[in-house]
């Protein structure tokens, strides 16, 4: 069943921002949320630049670095989150990884949406697997390849 999703899609001022507005269309980020929904769902989405992304780490994980994704989830019935991705960082990681930032950037939303529904990966090897998997399958039912592999 399709879950009704209210997105506010947000981008940061920073360098090379119009190729990351120009890459995240947001009827395909709707598609893609709410293809890893479970529930109705109002979800702020923005991209950052390295000092926001450092700044949050920082700030809510006490890690002096600027990461991939953050989730911060506020209610579950219905699912209230915000997601914020660190472009620069995301656009590396793609660039080492040999893979599209489109692809990356699809991944990355459902990992923090699956993270704002309660799944989780590091406190457990068993854990991890179990939301690798769930990942997997959602991004194969978007066209998008196994990132795990």
């Amino acid at each position: 069943m399709l879950q009704a999703l209210s997105l506010s899609l947000q981008f940061a001022r920073f360098d090379n921002a119009a190729m990351h507005r120009s890459t995240l269309a947001r009827h395909a980020v709707r598609r893609w949320i709410r293809h890893a929904l479970a529930s109705d769902a109002v979800i702020t989405l923005r991209i950052v630049d390295a000092a926001e992304g450092r700044a949050l780490n920082r700030d809510y994980r006490k890690k002096d670095y600027p990461t991939n994704v953050l989730t911060f989830a506020y209610s579950r019935q219905p699912l209230c989150a915000d997601l914020v991705l660190c472009a620069p960082v995301l656009e590396a990681e793609a660039q080492r990884a040999g893979i599209s930032l489109l692809s990356h950037y699809a991944h990355l939303i459902i990992h923090g949406v699956l993270h704002a529904q309660g799944w989780e990966h590091e406190t457990s090897a068993a854990d991890a697997r179990s939301m690798e998997a769930q990942e997997a399958e959602l991004l194969a039912g978007l066209g998008f390849p196994n990132p795990y592999r």
